[in-house]
């Protein structure tokens, strides 16, 4: 089987690291967004099942399929848009397991019209690649950050990355977290925390569907997550030479609206268990994407295969799991993050400031996009974006002679 064949520990470690990182950095969030709804331990356990099933399902099956990475997450800024709007609502689970189908429709039908695909398609390569950079360069200053009050481990694990780079390139990322493992055993640094065994079961809540949930939750949460999550999603394929036959030096890229619209139909299927929006993913697709992964880019799906089936085994053993993840100290989950990171950071950088005559708008959407400002409840990755896009019209506007 191919799959065996291209596995490494570079991808398996890719792999890994992006659950971690995608767990532990914005887990509390989904939690806060569950019990703004009024949910039971019995709940929040099936939120978990639910997101983990989905994005391990449409993360590993349609990246083992097209042998290309395809990778899924939750959308956290849609989780803290239904925990603020949750809270002051009052809405029932019933009424947010059906503004959850609502707006996973309107994800559907934009991916099975295309419109999406085609808006994103006509956005510069330059401004894509800028706003990858911008929305994973605060993953990257938050690693080396980490140096504040964790100084010795965030050293080391520089030391050993750099180290690794220099004479195992393949496996400096894998070293690096092997290291700081044993650095933080060493030192007593792991929690202590209780371990359940057995099995997570879901939780079905029937929908009801409200015009007050529509226009509260429904419409936000669609907004948030086309804007905030699919757009740098997209952007991260894009980069990382995924995206139309032109960035993937020839070969077919990744269907976009089919991965799209296969999104809306899993939230769609798993929204009465608790999946509130399932969407592509940027930050964790990078982290599979990218060439720290693999330099073989035919090889990088085995790094999201295994990310997805770490996340179906943290939806069957949830409790489990995540007692396990919730032990990792913070400051190596983060330096690890930006570490491995690094790589698609810079070369993003690079393709934004390639050509002189989109670099000014690039560096719009860049700095725009690493702000973190949010206006309206839609965040920078949104307003990066646009504002490049304004810039570049601005800057090469030509009026029509007579």
């Amino acid at each position: 089987m191919h799959f065996f064949k291209d596995l490494s520990w570079s991808t398996f470690t890719a792999g890994f690291v992006a659950v971690l990182v995608g767990f532990t950095s914005s887990i509390a969030i989904v939690f806060q967004a569950a019990q703004a709804f009024g949910a039971t331990q019995e709940m929040l356990a099936s939120w978990i099942w639910a997101i983990s099933i989905g994005m391990g399902l449409t993360t590993a099956v349609p990246s083992l399929l097209l042998r290309k990475p395809v990778m899924v997450a939750w959308s956290t800024p849609g989780a803290a848009v239904l925990a603020s709007v949750g809270l002051a609502g009052g809405f029932s689970m019933g009424q947010a397991v059906g503004a959850f189908m609502a707006s996973a429709a309107l994800i559907v039908l934009l991916g099975a019209t295309g419109w999406f695909a085609a808006l994103m398609n006509r956005i510069p390569a330059a401004l894509a690649s800028a706003l990858l950079a911008g929305v994973l360069a605060r993953f990257g200053i938050a690693g080396f950050a980490a140096a504040q009050n964790a100084l010795p481990l965030v050293s080391l694990m520089l030391l050993v990355y750099v180290l690794g780079r220099r004479l195992v390139p393949l496996y400096a990322v894998p070293l690096t977290l092997l290291g700081a493992i044993a650095f933080v055993a060493a030192q007593g640094g792991f929690a202590h925390v209780v371990i359940p065994t057995g099995l997570t079961w879901p939780v079905y809540v029937a929908p009801q569907f409200s015009a007050s949930a529509m226009v509260s939750l429904a419409l936000p949460l669609f907004v948030v997550t086309m804007a905030s999550q699919n757009m740098p999603g997209v952007a991260a394929i894009q980069a990382c030479g995924f995206g139309d036959e032109r960035a993937s030096g020839g070969d077919a890229g990744l269907p976009i609206s089919r991965i799209l619209t296969m999104t809306g139909l899993a939230t769609l299927a798993l929204a009465p268990f608790g999946a509130f929006s399932l969407n592509l993913s940027a930050i964790t697709a990078a982290m599979c994407m990218g060439p720290q992964a693999h330099p073989d880019k035919a090889r990088r799906y085995t790094a999201a295969v295994c990310c997805g089936l770490i996340y179906i085994a943290l939806g069957l053993f949830g409790a489990t799991i995540m007692a396990l993840l919730s032990a990792f100290p913070q400051a190596l989950v983060v330096a690890i993050a930006g570490l491995a990171l690094m790589a698609t950071i810079g070369n993003a950088l690079a393709s934004a400031l390639q050509a002189p005559a989109e670099r000014e708008a690039a560096m719009v959407t860049f700095l725009i996009t690493l702000s973190g400002v949010v206006i309206g409840g839609v965040g920078s990755a949104f307003w990066g974006l646009l504002a490049g896009a304004l810039a570049l019209a601005v800057q090469h506007y030509r009026p029509s002679s007579a």
